[in-house]
C-alpha cells in the first residue's frame, strides 16, 4: 500500500512539476517577446499618468491656499480702501507664509503696481520689464489661476513654482493677483520620491528640450535632451505636434525604453524611462523563483494537504483585518500598517500625521435611539471620514466610538485641514435609522510623528489632543506639537 501511495505521489509530482515547468517557460518566452510593447505602450505611459496625477495632488494644497487668499475679504477691503497701511498687508502675507509653510506669498496691486510680499513692498511691476510680463499675462488670462515657474526676486532669484491667482472686488472688477510659491527644490524631492516609488528615471524638459527638473541620478553635464547619447534626433520637434510619444534608444550599449507626456500646467514635458535589460533580468529572475516555488508547492500539496488547509484556515482567521460593523481596519491590522509606515517615513524622510476622533455624547445617542441606531451612526461616520481621505490613508476603529486615521506624507497643517473637513462633513450629514434623522458631532485630535518617536508616544500625544478638544467644548479639532 505504501509503495503504491509513494508511486502515485511520484507520478502526480512529476506531472505537476512538468506542468509548472512548461507553463513557466512558455510564460517567460511570451513575456520576453512582448516586453518592449508592454513597457513602452502601457507601463511607462501609466507611470507618467500616475506621476502627473500625483503632481496635481501635491499642488492642490497651494492652489487651495491661493484661492482662499483671492477670496479673502480683508485683502479685497484693504485694496478697495486705497492700500493705506502697508504693515497690514505685510503682516497678512507673512501670516500666510508661516501658517501654510510656503516658500513665499505675494500680492500685486493693479491700481498701484506695487509688489507686496512678507517683507514689505518689493518693487513696482512694469509692462516694460521682462521679469514682470507674467503679471500682465495673468491680468488678461481667462482662468482664475495659473501655475508658473520663475525666479523669485524676493528670495535671491531662487527658481520657484508660483500659483498666481486673480483677485476681483465685490463688483467683479480685477484688482490684482495674489498667491504663494513653492521652492523648486521641494519639487525635486518629490521627483526623488516618484523615482523610488516607480523605480524609473524621471525628468522634465521645456519645449526646447532644456532639462528643467531631474533626480539625483541624472547626469549633471546634460543640459538638453538632445545631448543624451543615442537620443532620437529631433525628438522635441516630434513632441511639438503630439502630447505624448514612446520610443527606445541605445545609450552605453543599454537599450532604454522611454515615454513622454505633456504637462500643461507647467508647459513642460515629463520623461519616464527605464532600461530594457533590467526588465529582462527581472523576468528571468521571476522564472527561477516561479520554478522553485512551484516545486515546493507541489511537495507541500501532496504531502501536507490536510495540515496546509488547517494552517491556512487559522491564518485567515488571524489575518482578519477589518471591523465587521464599519469596514474600517481593526487594531491588529492598524498596528501592522503604522509600523511599516513609520519605517518608510524614516527611510524616505516624509511626514506622518495621526487624527484621533470620537463621537460627542455617543452614549446619549444610544440611550435615545437604541444601540442599532448607534451602529448606523458609526457606519455613517466611517463612510464620511473615508470619503475625505486619500487612497493612501488608513482609518481604524480604535475602540467603541473612537477612531484613528493614519495620513502618509502629510504634515500637521494639512492633517489639521483634513480633520476640519471631516468634522464639518459629519456635522452636515446626519445618519438615518428607521426613518429617524440622527445628528451628531465629533471631536478630533491631530499630531505629527516626531523623529525617533515610539508608536506609544505618538498615540499618547494624539490622545491628549483629542482630550483637549473635548475639554474645550467638543465639536472641534485640536492639534498638538
Amino acid at each position: 500500500m505504501n509503495s503504491q501511495k509513494n508511486r502515485l505521489i511520484l507520478i502526480i509530482s512529476l506531472l505537476l512539476i512538468t506542468g509548472f515547468l512548461i507553463t513557466s517557460l512558455a510564460s517567460f518566452f511570451v513575456s520576453r517577446a512582448s516586453l518592449r510593447s508592454q513597457i513602452s505602450e502601457k507601463e511607462l505611459p501609466l507611470t507618467g499618468d500616475n506621476i502627473y496625477s500625483e503632481i496635481q495632488r501635491d499642488l492642490l494644497s497651494p492652489v487651495f491656499i491661493s484661492s482662499l487668499m483671492a477670496a479673502d475679504t480683508f485683502l479685497r477691503d484693504w485694496v478697495i480702501k486705497g492700500e493705506q497701511d502697508t504693515t497690514k498687508i505685510t503682516r497678512y502675507l507673512k501670516e500666510i507664509k508661516t501658517k501654510y509653510n510656503t516658500y513665499t506669498s505675494f500680492f500685486i496691486s493693479d491700481r498701484t503696481s506695487n509688489y507686496y510680499y512678507a517683507g514689505g513692498i518689493l518693487k513696482k511691476v512694469s509692462p516694460e520689464e521682462d521679469r514682470d510680463k507674467w503679471y500682465y499675462r495673468v491680468r488678461e488670462m481667462k482662468p482664475d489661476y495659473e501655475i508658473n515657474i520663475d525666479p523669485d526676486m524676493a528670495n535671491k532669484g531662487t527658481m520657484t513654482i508660483f500659483i498666481n491667482y486673480r483677485v476681483f472686488d465685490y463688483d467683479g472688477k480685477y484688482i490684482g493677483a495674489t498667491g504663494v510659491g513653492l521652492a523648486v527644490g521641494a519639487v525635486k524631492r518629490l521627483i526623488e520620491t516618484y523615482q523610488q516609488k516607480y523605480n524609473r528615471r524621471i525628468y522634465f524638459t521645456d519645449n526646447d528640450g532644456n532639462i528643467k527638473l531631474y533626480g539625483s541620478d541624472f547626469p549633471v553635464n546634460i543640459k538638453n535632451i538632445e545631448d543624451i547619447p543615442g537620443m532620437k534626433p529631433d525628438v522635441m520637434k516630434e513632441l511639438s505636434s503630439r502630447h505624448g510619444i514612446s520610443f527606445k534608444y541605445v545609450n552605453n550599449k543599454k537599450t532604454i525604453l522611454l515615454h513622454s507626456r505633456y504637462i500643461p500646467e507647467f508647459g513642460w514635458h515629463l520623461f519616464v524611462e527605464q532600461t530594457e535589460e533590467a526588465a529582462i533580468r527581472q523576468i528571468l529572475y521571476t522564472l527561477f523563483i516561479n520554478l522553485s516555488i512551484s516545486a515546493v508547492i507541489t511537495v507541500i500539496i501532496l504531502l501536507l494537504t490536510n495540515m496546509t488547509i488547517s494552517v491556512y484556515q487559522d491564518k485567515l482567521e488571524d489575518m482578519a483585518s477589518t471591523d465587521p460593523l464599519t469596514g474600517a481596519y481593526n487594531r491588529r491590522a492598524f498596528d501592522i500598517i503604522i509600523g511599516q509606515t513609520i519605517k518608510d517615513a524614516v527611510r524616505n524622510k516624509t511626514y506622518i500625521s495621526l487624527i484621533m476622533f470620537d463621537i460627542d455624547h455617543f452614549k446619549e445617542t444610544n440611550d435615545t435611539f437604541g444601540h442599532s441606531a448607534g451602529d448606523a451612526v458609526l457606519g455613517n461616520i466611517t463612510g464620511i471620514a473615508d470619503s475625505c481621505l486619500r487612497s493612501s490613508d488608513a482609518i481604524c476603529r480604535w475602540g467603541g466610538e473612537e477612531f484613528l486615521i493614519l495620513l502618509k506624507q502629510c504634515d500637521i497643517h494639512e492633517a489639521f485641514n483634513i480633520a476640519e473637513k471631516i468634522r464639518m462633513a459629519v456635522g452636515k450629514t446626519p445618519a438615518f435609522y428607521e426613518g429617524k434623522e440622527i445628528n451628531v458631532t465629533i471631536s478630533l485630535g491631530v499630531a505629527q510623528y516626531k523623529d525617533m518617536e515610539s508608536e506609544e508616544s505618538m498615540f499618547s500625544r494624539v490622545d491628549k489632543a483629542l482630550y483637549e478638544a473635548k475639554n474645550q467644548g467638543r465639536n472641534r479639532s485640536i492639534s498638538i506639537p
